[in-house]
């Protein structure tokens, strides 16, 4: 199975620059994605033989998910049943007989870390989902998590290191997750590859000097670890401030 996931930083926009294209030509099997700044009714998507399924935040032009998905699942679930979590369209769950397929966009900490307490609020729901889900069957996750987890994830770590995306706090939730039995895929198959980045500013050319972060990711459970074929990152996919991420896993 191929999955693919990308923050695209505006839908609308993303589609003007070839976004249709992009998941016509990669043929996955589900296709995820995160910070969509739609309301329904705003877009219509035509992608011959995918079920499309959308969670939309209630302030408009603002994060929001999507999953296009080939496969009909069992049960299809929107936010984590939180409610002081379930108003920005964050998440969308998909059962499968042998999985769950969740995607997610994680809030992020914000400018002088403002939402950063809120954020470890999250944290700590998000996982307690998962392993809610995981008592049941085996979980693959994926979106935007707004986390570089070590040095090697980012380009500059000396220089950002208590700025939103890589404080001491966020990147211990990562670990957390990491501890509760969930593989960060890209890092199982290339653990000490340097300057794999999936996010990069806008500003100062940083895409061209690829001065990025890796904060989107696929992460399964323990007991998937097998099955794991190969992860990739999209780094020359345009359309968005972040590249698409992929994972291929037998299932």
């Amino acid at each position: 199975m191929k999955l693919i996931s990308w923050n695209v930083n505006g839908l609308r926009a993303c589609v003007g620059k070839g976004f249709t294209q992009f998941v016509t030509e990669q043929n996955a099997d589900i296709f995820c994605v995160q910070e969509t700044k739609l309301q329904e009714g705003q877009i219509t998507l035509d992608l011959p033989g995918y079920r499309q399924y959308w969670n939309y935040a209630e302030k408009k032009g603002y994060s929001g998910t999507a999953v296009f998905t080939k496969e009909e699942p069992l049960c299809i679930s929107y936010g984590m049943g939180v409610e002081e979590h379930d108003h920005e369209g964050r998440v969308i769950t998909l059962e499968y007989p042998a999985y769950y397929l969740v995607t997610v966009y994680t809030p992020n900490s914000q400018d002088g870390l403002a939402r950063l307490a809120y954020r470890m609020k999250w944290e700590d729901d998000f996982l307690a989902y998962l392993k809610q889900l995981e008592q049941k069957k085996p979980v693959i996750f994926c979106g935007d998590l707004n986390v570089a987890h070590r040095e090697i994830d980012l380009k500059n770590p000396k220089t950002n290191r208590m700025y939103a995306g890589f404080t001491d706090e966020e990147r211990a939730k990562f670990t957390t997750l990491t501890e509760a039995g969930f593989i960060d895929t890209f890092r199982y198959f290339y653990p000490d590859l340097e300057g794999a980045y999936s996010w990069w500013s806008y500003r100062f050319h940083a895409r061209e000097k690829n001065a990025g972060w890796r904060i989107d990711y696929f992460l399964v459970s323990q007991s998937l670890q097998d099955r794991l074929q190969d992860a990739v990152i999209y780094k020359d996919v345009m359309g968005s401030d972040h590249c698409p991420v992929g994972l291929s896993i037998d299932l």
